[in-house]
């Protein structure tokens, strides 16, 4: 896993996860902090991340996107740490923690355990020291947040990007209405780099591509069940 540098302050750490898709994690050096935007599949994703800040000497504060396995599954080597989430990522977390770890077993990239948030937020937080806001982004997941640099304009979108460049809308688990007020909340943030869980670093174009495939969307499905409450 070679680290990338997106900007100054910010790194890009991708791993392969599976035959068909990436699984990355991101890196905003701060003036004092660093911040690590989820933590993959276990030490195995983590191990460069730490190489890479050999000798930073800043403490870290991770930051789980959202609740789903391979996002979280290294927390346990910060657990002496901060940890945000959102108040429901750690809900989901606590009650879905073992199912998630049973059936995706497989998965696992070195060690893992069990190790929750140990912050958590509603609507948002701001490190104004280091330029470093998080806040509520639901549509992939109810419990989703972004970061947002506003020192170096880079926006850390979790899952809300898909997964492939074919696929730029995510599986959305809440609904259409609360993804779109989602998009719209994105644009009031001025960054130049979009860097979700899973593709490739996006350029600002990528909320109005995914409004335009949501429309198209939403236009096949009109065209097959015709309009919601027609008979």
């Amino acid at each position: 896993m070679k680290p990338v540098e997106l900007s100054e302050r910010n790194t890009l750490f991708t791993e392969k996860m599976g035959e068909f898709y990436d699984l990355n994690l991101g890196l905003i050096r701060g003036a004092r902090r660093n911040y690590l935007i989820d933590t993959g599949l276990g030490s195995g994703s983590i191990a460069p991340v730490t190489e890479y800040l050999r000798g930073d000497g800043k403490p870290v504060v991770v930051i789980n996107t959202h609740c789903h396995w391979d996002h979280v599954w290294g927390n346990f080597l910060f657990e002496g740490g901060t940890i945000i989430s959102h108040r429901r990522c750690y809900e989901l977390m606590e009650e879905h923690w073992d199912e998630m770890a049973e059936e995706n077993k497989t998965a696992v990239d070195g060690e893992m355990r069990k190790c929750f948030p140990n912050l958590t937020f509603e609507g948002g937080l701001y490190f104004p020291d280091d330029g470093v806001r998080i806040f509520f982004t639901p549509g992939h997941s109810e419990d989703g947040i972004s970061v947002y640099d506003g020192v170096d304009k880079v926006l850390y979108a979790g899952d809300n990007i898909g997964d492939t460049a074919e696929e730029i809308v995510p599986y959305i688990d809440t609904d259409i209405e609360t993804f779109r007020r989602t998009i719209e909340i994105y644009k009031t943030y001025d960054f130049n780099i979009c860097v979700s869980g899973h593709n490739k670093p996006q350029g600002r174009d990528i909320l109005s591509r995914m409004e335009n495939a949501l429309e198209e969307s939403w236009k096949k499905q009109i065209a097959q069940f015709g309009m919601p409450g027609e008979n």
